[in-house]
């Protein structure tokens, strides 16, 4: 993907640490500006509260005494030290009976309504209002919400400053795998990464890149051993060819002589049409080519008539040949023939003279069939059997039948396997010698 459309993983990270920061700042400051409010509030409603005890009192002294000026009097002593209060109160009839407003016009204040008995009983009772001027409180609470604002952001792009920071310092691991993974090349693909000052959320990333890079490693070797192969195995017939050309025209040649001339360029060509039509199968194969299945009622049957092709090689090799086991599925039949032939073929050159070669088919699972070619004969080495199907490899390079047979066919019987979703089979032991494929059986119920 783009940067454009991820963006910097550091300012991802800075962003969202700032975004949290200054959300969890702002629910502390409104926590804190709430609770200072309802205790202002509190405080606000337990004075008005007292007050309104302290009036009680007072009013009931007067209904005893009787005394109305006395009672104003000490109205008026109520209030010394109390600025910030104002009380109202009035006759039924609406007229007052006593009123001491504040000092200021305040508008922002709290008010407190009730009943107090009058101090003639025939004036039945006096409606009371009793206000708190809570300027001063609101003002303070304004303070404290800046102050509370301020602080949020102050402490947000602190937090987000410190972050950016840490976030850079926490990648420069990453930094530093760039700069290692940007000295890698073609020709130092045996380099690896190292993690040994990475953290430890690092290492299974750096323990797979380093295994692709072994993977990448061999690939590349194989390539290039592939190149080569290539390149060996078809410069023998074109030089055969340029040679037997040339000679054919160094002088007049009969009709027949240039005929055994063609024949043997001819098979030259052959040749070298196999290769490269094997080298397309392959390539075809490993861009995920998959087999044509179709329903094979019997594999035994298939490998009896693949054997047929192969009866004049195993009568000179004086070997016999035998099917053990059968399966049916859903296989692609001509890939199998093609499969089949090339195992029988590579046993017949190898096999012991007098020995038996057997074809064994087997179903060890409803949805997998096994078929391996056994023969008797040379061991091969444990070096030896993981490379049996690399294009182009021989065992024993130096057999006289290198020249007619180019090391492709078992390349073919892996490539067949894996369009089954299956894979190559090969052990050595004792003089026994099986090699094979497993096939995926997709139509198997």
């Amino acid at each position: 993907m783009s940067r454009s459309r991820i963006g910097s993983l550091g300012r991802r990270l800075s962003y969202w640490l700032a975004l949290q920061s200054l959300a969890g700042l702002v629910v502390v400051c409104a926590a804190v500006y709430g609770a200072t409010h309802l205790g202002f509030q509190a405080r606000q409603s337990e004075e008005l509260a007292q007050k309104q005890v302290q009036l009680r009192h007072l009013l009931a002294e007067s209904v005893h005494s009787g005394d109305v000026a006395t009672l104003k009097h000490k109205l008026d002593d109520f209030f010394i030290g109390h600025p910030d209060m104002a009380l109202s109160l009035a006759r039924a009839d609406g007229s007052k009976f006593y009123d001491r407003p504040s000092p200021q016009s305040a508008t922002d204040v709290r008010v407190a309504r009730f009943a107090l008995p009058a101090p003639a009983p025939e004036q039945g009772s006096l409606d009371a209002v009793l206000a708190l001027d809570i300027r001063d409180d609101s003002a303070l609470l304004r303070r404290i919400g800046i102050t509370l604002a301020v602080a949020a952001l102050a402490g947000t792009l602190l937090v987000s400053t410190g972050g950016f920071l840490l976030v850079r310092l926490g990648l420069r691991p990453l930094r530093q795998l760039v700069d290692q993974t940007r000295q890698l090349a073609a020709d130092t693909l045996h380099r690896r990464l190292d993690g040994s000052a990475q953290p430890e959320e690092l290492e299974p990333l750096i323990a797979q890149f380093n295994d692709l890079l072994g993977r990448l490693e061999l690939a590349y070797e194989q390539l290039e051993g592939f190149n080569a192969d290539v390149a060996h195995e078809l410069c023998t017939p074109l030089a055969t060819l340029i040679g037997s050309t040339e000679l054919a025209l160094r002088k007049a040649r009969s009709a027949e002589e240039l005929r055994e001339v063609l024949g043997s360029n001819l098979e030259e060509l052959q040749r070298v049409a196999g290769i490269v039509h094997d080298m397309l199968f392959l390539s075809q194969a490993d861009r995920g080519a998959s087999a044509r299945r179709v329903a094979t009622p019997s594999l035994a049957a298939l490998a009896r008539q693949v054997s047929n092709y192969h009866e004049a090689a195993l009568v000179d090799a004086g070997l016999e040949l035998e099917v053990v086991g059968d399966a049916s599925g859903g296989f692609d039949t001509p890939l199998l023939q093609r499969a089949l032939s090339n195992l029988i073929g590579n046993a017949t050159r190898y096999a012991q003279r007098g020995s038996t070669i057997r074809v064994e088919i087997d179903r060890p699972g409803k949805d997998e069939v096994l078929v391996r070619v056994v023969n008797r004969g040379p061991t091969i080495g444990p070096d030896d059997l993981p490379r049996l199907f690399d294009r182009f490899y021989r065992v024993d390079p130096s057999r006289s039948d290198a020249d007619r047979n180019h090391g492709l066919g078992l390349s073919i019987v892996s490539a067949i396997a894996r369009m089954h979703g299956g894979r190559p089979l090969a052990t050595s032991a004792a003089g026994t010698t099986s090699i094979g494929m497993s096939l995926k059986d997709l139509a198997a119920p």
